[in-house]
Protein backbone atom coordinates (compact mmCIF):
# COMPACT_ATOMS: atom_id res chain seq x y z
CA UNK A 1 0.00 0.00 0.00
CA UNK A 2 3.02 2.24 0.56
CA UNK A 3 4.45 1.58 -2.71
CA UNK A 4 1.35 2.68 -4.31
CA UNK A 5 0.72 6.08 -2.79
CA UNK A 6 4.22 6.43 -3.34
CA UNK A 7 3.78 6.03 -6.89
CA UNK A 8 0.87 8.37 -6.93
CA UNK A 9 2.78 11.27 -5.21
CA UNK A 10 4.75 10.74 -7.73
CA UNK A 11 2.80 10.81 -10.88
CA UNK A 12 0.76 13.58 -9.35
CA UNK A 13 4.61 15.85 -8.64
CA UNK A 14 5.26 14.99 -12.00
CA UNK A 15 1.89 16.40 -13.63
CA UNK A 16 2.08 19.21 -11.35
CA UNK A 17 5.66 20.26 -12.41
CA UNK A 18 4.70 19.62 -16.20
CA UNK A 19 2.50 21.95 -15.53
CA UNK A 20 4.81 24.39 -14.06
CA UNK A 21 7.62 24.31 -16.42
CA UNK A 22 4.40 24.65 -19.52
CA UNK A 23 3.54 28.11 -17.96
CA UNK A 24 6.59 28.81 -17.05
CA UNK A 25 7.85 29.32 -21.05
CA UNK A 26 4.90 29.67 -22.39
CA UNK A 27 3.62 33.25 -21.00
CA UNK A 28 2.37 35.96 -23.03
CA UNK A 29 0.88 39.56 -22.16
CA UNK A 30 -2.21 40.46 -24.40
CA UNK A 31 -1.93 43.96 -25.06
CA UNK A 32 -5.42 44.17 -25.96
CA UNK A 33 -6.26 44.16 -22.18
CA UNK A 34 -2.21 43.88 -20.70
CA UNK A 35 -3.53 40.27 -18.78
CA UNK A 36 -1.04 37.76 -18.88
CA UNK A 37 -2.05 34.39 -20.54
CA UNK A 38 -0.63 30.73 -20.80
CA UNK A 39 -0.61 30.01 -24.44
CA UNK A 40 -1.50 26.33 -25.48
CA UNK A 41 -0.16 25.25 -28.46
CA UNK A 42 -3.40 25.81 -31.80
CA UNK A 43 -4.52 22.51 -32.49
CA UNK A 44 -5.42 18.94 -30.81
CA UNK A 45 -2.36 18.36 -28.77
CA UNK A 46 -2.85 22.25 -27.69
CA UNK A 47 -6.48 20.75 -26.87
CA UNK A 48 -5.40 18.08 -25.32
CA UNK A 49 -2.70 19.79 -22.76
CA UNK A 50 -5.59 22.66 -21.67
CA UNK A 51 -7.86 19.84 -20.68
CA UNK A 52 -5.58 17.88 -18.97
CA UNK A 53 -3.92 20.98 -17.24
CA UNK A 54 -7.27 22.43 -16.58
CA UNK A 55 -8.08 21.37 -12.68
CA UNK A 56 -4.15 23.25 -12.68
CA UNK A 57 -4.97 26.36 -14.69
CA UNK A 58 -8.24 27.39 -12.68
CA UNK A 59 -6.11 26.96 -9.50
CA UNK A 60 -3.54 28.90 -10.60
CA UNK A 61 -6.28 31.80 -12.37
CA UNK A 62 -7.17 31.59 -8.71
CA UNK A 63 -4.57 32.17 -6.61
CA UNK A 64 -2.42 34.38 -9.37
CA UNK A 65 -4.90 35.72 -11.89
CA UNK A 66 -3.50 33.82 -15.10
CA UNK A 67 -5.28 33.08 -17.53
CA UNK A 68 -5.17 30.54 -20.26
CA UNK A 69 -5.79 30.00 -23.78
CA UNK A 70 -5.59 27.90 -26.41
CA UNK A 71 -3.48 29.26 -29.65
CA UNK A 72 -2.22 33.07 -30.20
CA UNK A 73 -4.32 35.84 -30.01
CA UNK A 74 -6.17 37.54 -33.17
Amino acid sequence: MRRLATVVLLAFLVYLGSYVGFRQTSQEVWQKDGQTYVIFPAGKIGQALYYAWRPLSRGDRALTGMRSHIGPHP
